[in-house]
């Protein structure tokens, strides 16, 4: 992420406008959260290595949802 763009995205995520990727996964139970992102083509766009990362790991199952809303820490949580 460029950190020059940090303060937009700061003010999207303050506001409930920011876009995120919940990504859950069983076995670990563990849910992940990936942004923010003002647009959600550039969530889109990167999202794929964040999931390929998280596929090594070898979960039983994994699901991607993407939301526009406000997300604070943590951005990992388990069970």
């Amino acid at each position: 992420m460029n950190p020059l763009l940090w303060p937009v995205r700061s003010c999207a995520n303050g506001l409930g406008l920011a876009w995120w990727a919940r990504v859950r996964t069983q076995s670990p139970d563990v849910t992940y959260w990936f942004g923010p992102f003002v647009r959600r083509r550039t969530l889109e766009a990167q999202l794929p290595a964040f999931v390929e990362d998280l596929r090594a790991e070898a979960p039983a199952s994994l699901e991607v949802e993407l939301l526009r809303t406000r997300r604070g820490e943590p951005l990992t949580e388990l069970g």
